[in-house]
């Protein structure tokens, strides 16, 4: 028996203004649901972050649907949970549930245990860092019963493990069940497999299926994992997907026009336009010639960037690079300047979002809900 375990799809995610960047989330998606039917998996996991606002377009929803009827009709059932992109803050029921009730999916995030095929499959939605302590007496609930379950057992949730991001980290993997044969994780965008001696199986972040605002512009991999619990323990194969290029440079100044031509070059190869960035760096700059030379990636680049990197007074240069996670960066920042952990994690990760995306009375609401927390 194998099943795909797919996360972070993002739905509706328009990065840039650009069309094409919503349809490379959508392409991305469908090759997912390609794979999973090409290899007859016995169902799907979808582990939160289904779409990227809680509002999502009709294009956005349909592609969901039309998704989930292609499984249905190749006999293939799914299983999801809500991630903090699904879930509005004013209390208007997520999208998602519309698959449920129309039972094109099931929905599982509410830590009840559902049995398919023999496997004991079971989840919760993105719980906040505050509201962690009351879900742990859940876990112990839902841990007695798997370890009554004979078969296989496997849990999805949209959290961060401590152990994998420190910062993202919502909970340890000592607070997980202990008795699940898989972990079908979500939340963290970067791929990650870790098997802990005190947890039953693996622990798996296939990471999200296309390149996020919040990830920047790198050269890395997206894909998904098929899962085989043939037998007693949990194989798992990563499915890399064919996404949109993306190159970050460090270039000189002074060999500018050499460095562009290079990347030219490079970008021949590529099938798709890339989204390219350039780091600057080197003395007496001129942002005239950088602009002139830039240009020339115009015709073959999709998305490009640059920006100068600052140079030390003593004559060395400081490169002012992106974070290897934007995110990470972020909550160490807010951290440092509110002097909490807990309130940076509700400002980066709650807050924030909702600010962005001008949803001015949902954030009102959360900032209402934290203070009725913080008094008790």
């Amino acid at each position: 028996m194998i099943f795909s375990h797919i996360s972070d799809t993002h739905l509706g995610l328009t990065q840039y203004g650009l069309e094409e960047r919503e349809d490379d989330v959508y392409s991305a998606f469908n090759q997912s649901i390609d794979h999973s039917i090409k290899n007859h998996v016995d169902f799907v996991i979808f582990a939160g972050d289904i779409f990227h606002v809680p509002n999502p377009s009709g294009t956005a929803i349909l592609q969901m649907a039309n998704a989930l009827k292609r499984l249905k009709q190749n006999s293939i059932e799914s299983f999801f949970v809500l991630g903090e992109h699904d879930i509005s803050r004013i209390r208007s029921s997520p999208i998602p549930y519309v698959y449920h009730n129309l039972e094109f999916s099931r929905y599982v995030g509410q830590g009840r245990p559902h049995i398919h095929k023999g496997v004991l499959i079971a989840g919760f939605d993105k719980i906040r860092r505050g509201e962690m302590p009351q879900f742990l007496a859940k876990f112990s609930e839902l841990d007695k019963v798997a370890a009554q379950h004979s078969g296989h057992k496997i849990l999805i949730m949209h959290q961060g493990l401590s152990e994998v991001n420190q910062f993202a980290g919502e909970l340890a993997s000592t607070d997980l069940p202990k008795n699940f044969t898989y972990y079908a994780m979500g939340h963290l965008h970067d791929k990650h497999l870790k098997q802990f001696s005190h947890l039953g199986g693996p622990v798996a972040y296939p990471g999200s299926i296309e390149m996020t605002t919040s990830e920047g512009i790198k050269e890395t991999q997206k894909g998904f994992y098929i899962v085989d619990i043939s037998t007693k323990d949990a194989k798992t194969d990563w499915i890399k997907l064919d996404t949109r290029p993306q190159l970050s440079e460090k270039v000189e100044f002074e060999s500018l026009s050499e460095s562009v031509g290079k990347i030219l070059e490079k970008i021949a190869t590529f099938a798709k336009k890339p989204i390219v960035e350039l780091k600057i760096h080197g003395k007496d700059i001129e942002s005239e010639i950088i602009q002139t030379q830039i240009a020339r990636l115009a015709p073959h680049a999709l998305h490009y960037t640059w920006k100068i990197m600052q140079q030390e007074e003593s004559g060395g240069s400081i490169l002012l690079e992106r974070p290897s996670s934007i995110d990470d960066e972020l909550f160490r920042l807010a951290s440092n300047y509110l002097g909490s952990n807990e309130k940076a994690t509700f400002a980066i990760q709650e807050l924030l979002p909702l600010l962005s995306a001008n949803k001015i009375k949902e954030a009102e609401q959360a900032i209402l809900e934290e203070f009725v927390r913080f008094k008790k």
